[in-house]
């Protein structure tokens, strides 16, 4: 982002704690897990994307619509996959990602808690010889949740950042970038 990293940073400190402290509410007993909804991570994805096509400069819309350096008959090609990339491939993974890892994690947890319902039903011996099992995995996945919490509101800000920062990039004149 260079010298503007300041004018996005309330936005940026704002995704990281508001994603961050939901998915540690989401860890709460009866806690609801607003990020395991993909309906939250694309809203999440919309600000971002509003965000970035507002403070989107013309080189970054120059080297989607005009790409510098590539022939005629390949610009055919590679603007849709620009605008593609750019405009909806960027958004649907930023929100794609954040519910997928949360929801994994999410469901791993209950799929250990339920195997103690599952052996029970085997036998009742089985499934009371599997409690201590079944919470040593949750345990150590509620754990491992924690971490992976902090991660995706870092991973989720941080793509965010420099997916901003390629919209806002200025071009360097007498910088050709390797395109004779």
């Amino acid at each position: 982002m260079g010298k503007k990293y300041l004018k996005f940073m309330p936005l940026l400190l704002t995704l990281f704690f508001f994603i961050w402290v939901n998915n540690l509410l989401g860890l709460l007993p009866f806690g609801f897990n607003l990020t395991g909804n993909i309906a939250a991570t694309l809203l999440l994805a919309l600000v971002f994307f509003v965000v970035m096509l507002a403070n989107a400069n013309k080189d970054f819309w120059g080297h989607i619509f005009n790409p510098p350096g590539v022939p005629t008959g390949i610009k055919f090609i590679l603007v849709p996959i620009e605008i593609l990339s750019n405009l909806l491939i960027k958004p649907a993974a930023l929100a794609i990602r954040l519910f997928a890892n949360i929801f994994a994690g999410h469901t791993i947890i209950l799929s250990i808690v339920l195997l103690i319902f599952i052996f029970s039903a085997i036998s009742k011996v089985a499934g009371i010889a599997f409690v201590p099992v079944s919470v040593g995995f949750t345990i150590f996945m509620f754990f491992l949740e924690l971490l992976v919490a902090a991660i995706q509101a870092f991973i989720f800000t941080n793509l965010t950042a420099v997916f901003i920062g390629q919209a806002i990039e200025e071009h360097h004149h007498g910088d050709d970038h390797g395109h004779h």
